[in-house]
């Protein structure tokens, strides 16, 4: 059993943790399909994403995770939805050409970049979070710096796809501990000019 296995299983992470905020806001405007959650954990992103139409694949290493995410998807009558998969993402072979949409919150790899890049369909959306490097106290989330971004790095990685959000922000947490984190949406496609999804309060841009 892994470390992550003997976390979910003793409850230590949250069985039912919120999906990611500016997914969540985001969301109506990007295309229906199939959606892959990388390090799904117990289904933050992914069990939403199903309750929301998608076809989702739930890619994580732990099986006590993923046996989570089978049943929060039974209790919401999305079985049919939701396929979960055991692997290491590190490793794992990415289809090419294959999601509408992908998703990866809080687990920390940018050699796989690309791989996700081309794991999206043309037109296909990308949303990463992570933890941040902080010169403020940020005790929620890894104390070695190697699992978070330094500033501006997430970004960086997202620039060969037409970046429509990014943020770098500190969230107050209950218990008083604080999470940095960057944030970045974007999308598989080229131009210099775009159609760009509306803004969760309305506005829309153009290029």
């Amino acid at each position: 059993m892994t470390d992550w296995d003997e976390r979910f299983a003793a409850g230590e992470y949250p069985r039912a943790p919120d999906p990611a905020d500016v997914l969540r806001a985001y969301e109506p405007e990007i295309p229906d399909g199939r959606a892959l959650d990388v390090a799904a954990g117990t289904g933050r992103n992914a069990v939403f994403l199903a309750d929301r139409g998608y076809a989702v694949d739930a890619l994580d290493a732990s099986r006590e995770g993923l046996a989570i995410v089978r049943e929060r998807a039974a209790t919401g009558g999305l079985e049919g939805r939701v396929e979960t998969i055991q692997g290491d993402v590190s490793t794992y072979g990415f289809p090419t050409d294959a999601y509408e949409l992908i998703t990866m919150s809080y687990f920390h790899t940018l050699d796989r970049f690309a791989d996700l890049t081309e794991a999206l369909v043309p037109g296909g959306y990308l949303f990463v979070e992570g933890h941040l490097r902080s010169a403020a106290s940020a005790p929620s989330g890894p104390s070695d710096d190697r699992y978070r971004f330094a500033a501006n790095e997430l970004l960086r990685a997202g620039l060969g796809l037409t970046v429509l959000y990014y943020d770098e922000t500190t969230q107050e947490r209950p218990g008083d501990r604080r999470r940095a984190s960057a944030r970045l949406l974007a999308r598989r496609s080229t131009g210099g000019r775009q159609s760009y999804p509306a803004r969760p309060n309305g506005e829309r841009g153009d290029a």
